[in-house]
This record gives structure tokens, sequence and C-alpha cells, in this order.
């Protein structure tokens, strides 16, 4: 199954970790094509084919994200497990509302829970966080980018999380834009040095961004005509200087420890994008617990 996403590869691992006692066993298996063998030592010793109804109920405010992946979780686990959402990834939630339900055998219901739950709690609080950072800058214009700040494995789902909370994707890895960065400029010299060798390896194939520690910096990276200027750890009265200076020639990103405090200082500045990588690394999880429906 070598055309697995990585989204697909991480629920596969989350279930060979969660459910067989030999980790390695369990994902080649998957790999392969083939159902590993599932072990729940507390729930096969209580339950046989019993068949229940459970709820899933949201303790907390917020934004799914998520729902797909629940699904697939128990539908490598039980593909007769009924799983009915009643929000759509992007869609809010309130606290004690009642989110999904499942029908289907007890043994399936529980030994996807905590794989199900954790996908769906550490993904929601994503993109509630999003949500609220967007929130901030409502009616501006201005957009909120994510990072490459995610946790190995789960850069797509992340990803897919913050667009479902209202933002927008950065680049996904570093094969699909070109990021000039500190690094990037202090080894090539200059950015115009780190600029054209990357013009003469890609001319035009990638957009290119350029990370500007100083005013002269980004004066230099607007006489080469790039597609976008990274403001980085800049004071909001500098960010404004800048702003001026670019005079919306290019795209601008403002980047640097961005939090609530920071970004609602910047709602009136005329920047593009602030990139938060807090969204990905800091978010909270979304608290949601599963029920079993108690029989009549």
């Amino acid at each position: 199954m070598t055309d697995l996403s990585p989204a697909d590869l991480v629920i596969r691992a989350a279930l060979s970790e969660d459910l067989c006692v030999n980790f390695g066993k369990g994902l080649d298996a998957f790999l392969r094509g083939e159902t590993p063998d599932f072990i729940d030592v507390t729930t096969d010793a209580v339950f046989s084919a019993e068949e229940k109804e459970a709820h899933l109920m949201a303790k907390s405010s917020g934004i799914i994200s998520g729902a797909v992946v629940f699904k697939k979780v128990y539908g490598l686990i039980d593909p007769g497990l009924a799983v009915t959402f009643y929000k759509k990834d992007g869609e809010g939630f309130k606290k004690q509302e009642k989110i999904a339900s499942l029908k289907g055998r007890m043994r399936s219901i529980l030994a996807g829970e905590r794989t199900a739950l954790n996908f769906l709690g550490h993904l929601s609080g994503i993109a509630t966080e999003t949500g609220r950072l967007t929130g901030l800058l409502s009616g501006t214009g201005i957009r909120i980018l994510d990072t490459r700040k995610t946790l190995p494995g789960l850069r797509e789902l992340e990803k897919t999380a913050v667009v479902h909370g209202g933002g927008v994707n950065h680049r996904m890895g570093l094969y699909d834009m070109v990021l000039i960065k500190d690094n990037h400029i202090d080894g090539a010299g200059s950015i115009a040095g780190a600029v054209n060798r990357v013009r003469t390896r890609h001319s035009d194939k990638y957009k290119i961004e350029v990370e500007c520690r100083s005013l002269e910096e980004v004066r230099e990276a607007l006489s080469l005509g790039v597609d976008r200027i990274m403001l980085d750890n800049m004071t909001r009265s500098t960010v404004k200087k800048a702003v001026k200076i670019v005079n919306r020639k290019t795209e601008i990103e403002v980047s640097g420890n961005m939090n609530r405090r920071r970004i609602k200082k910047l709602r009136k500045v005329h920047v593009d994008y602030i990139s938060a990588g807090c969204i990905t690394y800091a978010a909270g999880n979304s608290d949601f617990s599963m029920k079993i429906k108690p029989d009549p």
C-alpha cells in the first residue's frame, strides 16, 4: 500500500500502537492490506458480540476537525460499525452538544474510542484556536497562516485543521515553495546572492518569499521583485514603516512569536498574512466524551 498518504499512514500507526502487541507487525499487516490482530484485553474479556449505541458529546465549545479521521479509525477496526456525525469538519459546536453517534459491536466501539478521540480532540483544538485568531482579524482582509511547526507525521491533518478553522496553509514542505531565511542569506552573503542562485536553478518555477530582519533587507528584497516579503520579529512601528516601503508592490507576511495580543495590535496595519506557529504547536485539545447509551 505504497500510495498511502501521511495521514492514512499515521492513522494506521496509531491503531497499531493502541491495539497491537507488536507495533511493527501490526503496521506491516496494514501495509500489506491486511487487518492486524487487534487486542483489547479488558473489552475482549467483558464483551463478545453485544451491540450497543454510543453518543459523542462535546465538553467544550469550538470548531470541529477530524470527523473524517474519526470515521477512518473505526472503518479500519470494524467496517460494519455505523458512525454518524451531526457536525461537519469546519462547523462550530457548543458545550454539551451531541456531535456523533455510533452503532454496532460494543467491542469495536470501545477498541477505537481513545484513538479516535485523540485525533478529534487534537485537530478540533487546532481548528478552534485558528478560528479565534481569524476572528480577531475579521473585516481586515489579513489571513492567518500556519507554519511547518507540526508534529511529525501529522502535518497533513494539522494543516487541514487550520483550514477548517478559517486559516490558510503556508508551504507543506521544503519542496513546494522557496523561502529564503536568515541562514540562506547569511550563507550566500546577501539576499540578492540567495535570490539569484534560486532563479538560476529554478527560473520562475516556484514563488519566492524572503525573510527580512531589517528595513534595509526589506528594500533589498523589494528591489529584486520577490513574490512575498516576511517581516520577522519586527515591532509594530517597524512593520508600519516596512508597509510604507513596500507600498503594495508585493505581498507582506508578518511572523515571529505571534499570539493573540500581538495579532490584535496588527489589525489596522495593511499586511496580507500573519503566520502563527502556535495554532499547531500550542493549541489546546477540544474535549469530547463518548458514552454508551443505557438499555431502556
